[in-house]
């Protein structure tokens, strides 16, 4: 471990950096990094073998799976879930209510979101909030999100739209649904994509 980043006797096997503020109760999963200028608010819950950038806000209440990156300048609002191995990439926007009003509370109407498992979300895309974006997903660069996305679906654009498929190895699909990578095949279904076992 670096001088510069601590262990907390409140969570073993963790290294937070001496900027990063984590509040109180908070479960965090060993092996997990937490950098720079970073800020975890109460009630969250991280998982094992995440890398939490620099200048992110967790909270409160938020569910983070295992293994998940979450890059810089990323903030992740009451109602959100992501499952395990999730990527945020740099300045991606989670939204918690459609309609903010600096002068209207709308704390009741927050709503929840869910980004599945392996879902990859690139840098500057924004996700508005109560959208499922499904198992492995890839959300491209700057696209807004304004509706559930599909497992395996490739999205781009404002507002974002599927242009492919993608493998659980990230890589485009053609026509046949197999995975340049991996050699992994996968079939149509009424919700998307599934790999075939």
């Amino acid at each position: 471990m670096t001088s510069d980043m601590r262990e907390d006797a409140r969570f073993p096997g963790v290294a937070i950096h001496v900027s990063a503020y984590v509040d109180d109760p908070v479960r965090i999963g060993e092996g997990t990094r937490i950098w720079h200028f970073s800020h975890v608010l109460a009630d969250v819950v991280i998982g094992r073998r995440c890398v939490i950038g620099q200048n992110v806000m967790i909270g409160p209440s938020v569910r983070v799976g295992d293994n998940c990156k979450i890059q810089n300048n990323v903030s992740v609002y009451q109602g959100v879930t992501l499952e395990d191995e999730v990527f945020c990439g740099p300045s991606s926007v989670f939204t918690n209510v459609l309609n903010p009003r600096a002068h209207v509370s709308r704390r009741s109407e927050f709503r929840p979101t869910r980004v599945g498992r392996g879902a990859t979300i690139g840098a500057n895309a924004t996700i508005l909030c109560g959208v499922v974006l499904g198992r492995y997903c890839l959300v491209g660069a700057g696209a807004v999100v304004t509706k559930n996305v599909a497992d395996f679906a490739l999205v781009v654009g404002v507002p974002a739209r599927r242009v492919g498929w993608v493998s659980r190895a990230g890589e485009r699909l053609g026509p046949d649904l197999v995975c340049p990578r991996t050699g992994e095949r996968y079939r149509r279904t009424a919700d998307g994509l599934e790999l075939v076992e």
